[in-house]
């Protein structure tokens, strides 16, 4: 009757395997958490940036409270957050544009939507977007702290009475300017007709944060009501009407940039190629491996000539020297070189300056010298040995 036959149970995986796996399992979940806030930080920033003067926005940096207040007035608001979306609210009758920010939209684009407004009140001031609108305007600083009155003949600015602006501008010519600091002006208005333009920053003004200070809700209704309708450009992220606005690497860099990448590849290819190592396939090998001391002084030998360090091996044929002198000279293993190089002096009967030259001071710096510091090593043991251990006559 033949024995059953049992599976062997499967060989546990090395410690050295289940370390090498649980390294690689920790540098992916690094990965992924990394990766995760990475998203999360740009998610939020995205949110960030649309919350700032939008008018379906409740939070601090949002305009929702002044788009409640038109409505209370019988004025319509409008969120656009595409160009083309602006160009046909506008096409439907008069209206009020206002604007934000609008980098990735083209001048000429631009220029044909204040086109299309009857009136226009530019909320997010920048240079571009002021000299669009208003030619002779330009920044001139910020306003310190304080309420300002509006000294001018604008009823719009008059009825709202004090504000305390933020972004000051200048201008020239049949602009009209309100509330001056300093030489500069928190509004500007200029007139087309009966259109108008005006310039004011409203990031410090018309926000939910700070609309009911000051007269900013009644400057900012008196500026925006006129019209039964305002359209509010909030462009989304990617609202542009650029025909490419995305540059390779090669566009943003110098044109030498690319030839030298390439070169710095093909070098390190080559230098690859020529200090690369090629090993064979591993070979199993039972430990311990019992090696010549022959073999490993050969070796050690080989790699101080290779590295061309005298000073090196003449400190291991001192060291050896002087264990042998010890041994042979019968001092304990605490002895000290000192009272090693004395005593072999004093038994040899040489000058201790020589001994102490040979076993402690003088370093080799050529070949030549190492050679030489082995001769009179094995000359001073040799000296030794003698007075030692005299050869007796038969």
């Amino acid at each position: 009757m033949s024995a059953p036959v049992v599976d062997a149970p499967a060989p546990a995986a090395p410690p050295a395997r289940r370390r090498r796996r649980g390294t690689w399992i920790a540098i992916g979940l690094v990965l992924l958490i990394v990766g995760g806030v990475g998203a999360v930080m740009q998610a939020g920033s995205q949110w960030i940036e649309r919350d700032s003067l939008d008018p379906e926005s409740a939070g601090p940096t949002g305009t929702r409270a002044l788009a409640e207040i038109l409505g209370q007035h019988g004025v319509q608001v409008r969120a656009a957050r595409d160009h083309e979306e602006v160009e046909t609210l506008l096409e439907s009758g008069t209206a009020t544009l206002v604007l934000t920010d609008t980098p990735a939209l083209s001048d000429g684009r631009l220029r044909e939507l204040v086109g299309l407004a009857t009136d226009v009140v530019l909320i997010e001031p920048r240079s571009r977007t002021i000299d669009l609108l208003i030619p002779s305007a330009a920044m001139a600083g910020s306003a310190p702290d304080g309420v300002v009155q509006p000294e001018c003949s604008l009823d719009a600015a008059e009825r709202s009475g004090g504000i305390q602006p933020g972004a000051l501008f200048s201008a020239s010519g049949g602009t009209m300017a309100c509330y001056p600091v300093e030489g500069g002006h928190g509004l500007l208005t200029s007139f087309t007709g009966e259109d108008r333009s005006s310039v004011v920053d409203g990031t410090v003004l018309f926000t939910n944060e700070h609309l009911a200070e000051n007269g900013n809700a009644a400057l900012a209704v008196n500026l925006m009501g006129r019209h039964p309708l305002v359209v509010w450009y909030q462009p989304a992220l990617g609202d542009t009407d650029l025909a490419d606005t995305e540059f390779t690497l090669g566009e943003l860099t110098p044109p030498w940039v690319s030839p030298v990448i390439v070169l710095l590849m093909v070098a390190a290819l080559a230098a690859a190629i020529w200090r690369g190592r090629r090993f064979g396939p591993l070979v199993a090998e039972r430990l311990p491996v019992t090696v010549r001391a022959s073999e490993t002084t050969e070796g050690r030998a080989r790699l101080y000539a290779h590295a061309r360090d005298a000073l090196h091996a003449a400190d291991q044929l001192r060291i050896g020297a002087l264990e042998r002198l010890a041994r042979l000279l019968g001092l304990g293993p605490g002895a000290s070189a000192q009272e090693i190089s004395d005593a072999a002096a004093a038994r040899a009967g040489i000058d201790r300056g020589a001994v102490r030259r040979t076993l402690l001071d003088d370093i080799p710096a050529t070949d030549a010298d190492l050679v030489d510091l082995a001769m009179r090593l094995r000359r001073l043991e040799d000296a030794v040995h003698a007075h030692v251990r005299p050869e007796r006559n038969p």
